[in-house]
């Protein structure tokens, strides 16, 4: 179902032309909504060079860590 067009004799501020002055809100229009075409489908999983990813992450922060703490222990 869609929205008639507002009456432009019942429309407060509206100005010859159809435009409005500057903080006046326009009048609302109907409008189209829905889908054209079908979207397609999308993967659900997480992909593989994201987990390569974390996975490299993780082991960079402990490589980083286990040098902290072994420099840490020969300096004291």
């Amino acid at each position: 179902m869609t929205a008639m067009d507002p009456d432009p004799e019942r429309i407060p501020d509206l100005e010859p032309g159809g435009g409005v002055p500057p903080g006046a809100t326009p009048p609302e229009t109907s409008q189209t909504s829905g889908l054209s075409a079908p979207e397609p489908t999308t993967r659900h999983r997480f992909p593989r060079t994201g987990i390569a990813a974390i996975a490299l992450t993780v082991l960079l922060a402990a490589l980083f860590f286990a040098t902290a703490i072994g420099l840490l222990i020969v300096v004291v």
